[in-house]
Formats: C-alpha cells, structure tokens, sequence
C-alpha cells in the first residue's frame, strides 16, 4: 500500500474532516469481505480513540469480520466496562449498534491463546543487539503471538507514536511485539532495552530493540497496514497509513520534531507530574523516563502521582522483591537476579536510570523521589526516597525553568533532552 499521509503545520491539528478523508482514501474497499484484526492501546496512551473507532466501524463496514484487540503487553487485562469505556461505547451500543465488532484483550500469559511463528536464535539476536549484546540476554527466544493474528486476513494497527524508552520511539510493530506478543519477546525485549540503556534509547529512530522487533515481524505470514498517529494534546497533528514500516518511519520523524523539547543545560531540580492514566508505577515510571535525560548528575526528580496507590498488578511481587536499581547493581551480582523476568529488571532499571558502582554501592545519576499514595515504608522496600504528596505545590515550580527547575504538569510523553 503507497504511503497516504496528513500532516498539519506545527502548532495546529488536523480537523475532524480532514481525519475522516484521509482515513477514507487510505482504507474504503480495500479489507472488501476480509477478516481484519485492528490492534488498538489500552488507556495508558494519548489518543482520540473513541473518535476514531467509530470512523474505522464506518469506513471499514464492509468487511467478513471486524475485530478489536487491546494489545496489552503485559498490561492488566481491562473489564467489559472498560473496554467499552476504552473505544467510547455504551453497553446498549456494544449490544446494538456495535453487536459485529468483535472488541478483545491480548492474553500474554495464557499459552493456548498464541502460537509460534519460529525461533529467534543466539547468532541472530547477536547481530540485532550489536553493541548491546551482552552475555546476560537470551540464547533463543521463541516467537510467540496472539493466535488471532494468523486467523484473520489482515492485521491494522492503530496506535500514536512518541520517543520510548525501551525501542527508541513506540508505535508500528510494537504493537506485535511486545503488544500481542508471549513472553519470551516481551522479556527479551525489554532487557535489551536495558542494556543499551535508556538515555541512549529514548527519542533515538533506529536502536537494537526497533531491529528485533522488526526481524520477528517479518515471520507474520499476515499482512500488515498501520495507521500511525502523531498525538498533541488531545488531537492529531499527524496521519500516516501505509505498510508497517514506511508508516512507522514516518511518523516517527514527526515525532521527533513535535515531541522532544531540546534544552541548553541540564536542570537541576524536576517535578513531573504523571497524569492519572498511569494507574500503576508501572506506567508511571515513564514520568522519569522522558525527564532523565535533562537532569544534570546529582540532580532531583519528583516523580508526583498523587492518584497512585499500585506499583504492579502483574509484577508487584517481584519488584517489591528486587526494588528499583541501576543496571550495573544487577549485572554485579547477576546468580542473585537471574531468576527474575528479566522485562521487570529491565522495568526496575529503566526507572531507577543511570549510575554507576563504586566500591560495590550503588550511586544513581540522580535523586528520585516518589510523591504518590505508596507509603514511606513501602517506598524503603523499593529504594525510592518518600514525598508526602501533600506537601508538593505544584504552582510553587511554575516559571522557575531558567533557574535550573523543570514543571512538567503532564508527564510521560513529551521527551526532554539537553543538546
């Protein structure tokens, strides 16, 4: 499919009008009585979801079979309610209106809900990881996917792009992989992410984690279309449908000119402020991520989430077991963590950043601290330094930037860097 894309001049959106067109040219006719699988974000993700569900229900009306996948990662599944909450529906919709669309959670952790496309072995995940292999990777890693992905004819990905921690920028195939992926790409994945290291990662277009994901993906015997989303605010500022990659691409160099904000010299003190989609630290943590990389050595960061009381669902057990560290505090003693998914490591260290070891201590780049509804206790068991959220004023670190402070009212998305 030839590349159809809308992009509106910096600072303006595209209208409702000029979305449903492009999505019309790109789309109309062309799934004609095939069965398509559309993967969609959960409600961790900026996007006018609702909106455009219903416009793909519309253009896409003549299709055999119309299916929805959130492609959760390793994200907690999401209830009827939510799932209709998620793509803008009432019950009495989903019942009537909606009653064809068929609107599913990825299962990661469910084996007879995926299927193996192959094996990705030792030399090859060498080669991907380049620079970044280290020992501590894995020497196979089956490739593992949602079942659906084979039973339809053809997979549409839907979903925004922003610079990522893990595989430099987010959107395209990551919606296979991890997002309907099995465990051992999810893992693998996230721990290469580790290694080359976050700061190196973020915002960056081409990094080991994009070419494995890439390299697994061309075992889908299904084909794939996506429709990238340049996100601002709460409307789209670009539209790129197209084949995965070209698509991906492209809209991953918009991003990059609409979402890193470049600074002269690092700050010293940050308040970040998850915004409340982040429901767990889990996906909090990325309140850190996208501000690290401007902090200067010996700096602070206030991780401020005052509506958050979880730190995993998932993989609560295990973080609380490890904590959060650097990465070199893993590798040091490595027998001791081996047994630990190495996709909470690779959380762990991602939210923890960078540092170093000296003398067998640890000593972080920077001080994090966790201003949320995770007690001080708790905080100690997961080596964050407490902050009573009610004694943050946000209004107290507005206008202070060119004195070395940072207020970042929503966190998570838009990436800082210093030239």
């Amino acid at each position: 499919m030839s590349l159809v894309q809308a992009v509106a001049p910096p600072g303006a959106l595209l209208a409702p009008d000029d979305i449903r067109q492009t999505l019309a040219r790109a789309l109309e006719g062309h799934f004609s009585r095939q069965r398509l699988l559309v993967l969609i974000p959960d409600h961790t993700r900026t996007l006018p979801l609702p909106f455009l569900f219903r416009l793909l229900v519309e253009i896409l009306h003549d299709t055999r079979a119309l299916d929805f996948m959130v492609a959760l990662g390793t994200h907690p599944p999401l209830s009827e309610q939510a799932l209709n909450r998620l793509v803008g529906i009432t019950a009495q919709e989903r019942r009537t209106t909606f009653r064809h669309v068929g609107l599913f959670n990825h299962a990661w952790d469910d084996p007879a809900a995926l299927v193996t496309l192959g094996v990705m072995e030792a030399d090859e995940i060498r080669l991907l990881a380049g620079a970044s292999w280290h020992p501590t990777l894995p020497e196979r890693v089956e490739i593992r996917l949602n079942r659906l992905a084979l039973e339809h004819d053809h997979i549409l990905i839907l979903g925004p792009t922003f610079p990522h921690e893990v595989v430099g920028f987010s959107g395209g195939a990551k919606y296979l992989f991890p997002g309907i992926s099995g465990p051992e790409m999810i893992h693998a994945t996230h721990w290469l992410g580790a290694l080359a290291g976050a700061a190196r990662t973020i915002g960056v277009k081409e990094t080991p984690v994009r070419a494995m994901i890439h390299a697994a993906a061309e075992r889908l015997p299904t084909p794939v279309t996506l429709i990238a989303l340049t996100v601002e605010g709460e409307g789209l500022s670009g539209l790129f449908i197209g084949d995965h990659r070209p698509a991906w691409s492209a809209a991953a160099d918009l991003s990059a000119q609409r979402h890193i904000r470049w600074r002269e010299r690092p700050y010293q003190r940050v308040l970040s402020c998850a915004p409340p989609m982040y429901d767990e630290l889990w996906t909090a943590a990325k309140a850190m991520y996208k501000v690290e990389p401007a902090v200067a050595v010996g700096g602070e960061v206030v991780l401020y989430a005052p509506h958050l009381s979880e730190v995993s669902r998932v993989h609560g057990r295990y973080i609380y077991e490890i904590g959060y560290h650097i990465l070199e505090y893993f590798l040091a003693d490595w027998e001791r963590f081996e047994r630990i998914p190495r996709g909470v490591l690779a959380h762990s260290t991602h939210l923890r950043g960078a540092g170093r070891m000296e003398n067998g201590v640890e000593k972080p780049n920077v001080r994090l601290f966790l201003a949320s509804r995770i007690p001080p206790e708790d905080c100690a068991r997961l080596n964050l330094e407490y902050l009573d959220p009610a004694s943050v004023n946000p209004a107290e670190w507005q206008g202070s930037e060119d004195e070395g402070v940072l207020y970042v009212p929503k966190a998570g998305e838009i990436l800082y860097r210093v030239r």
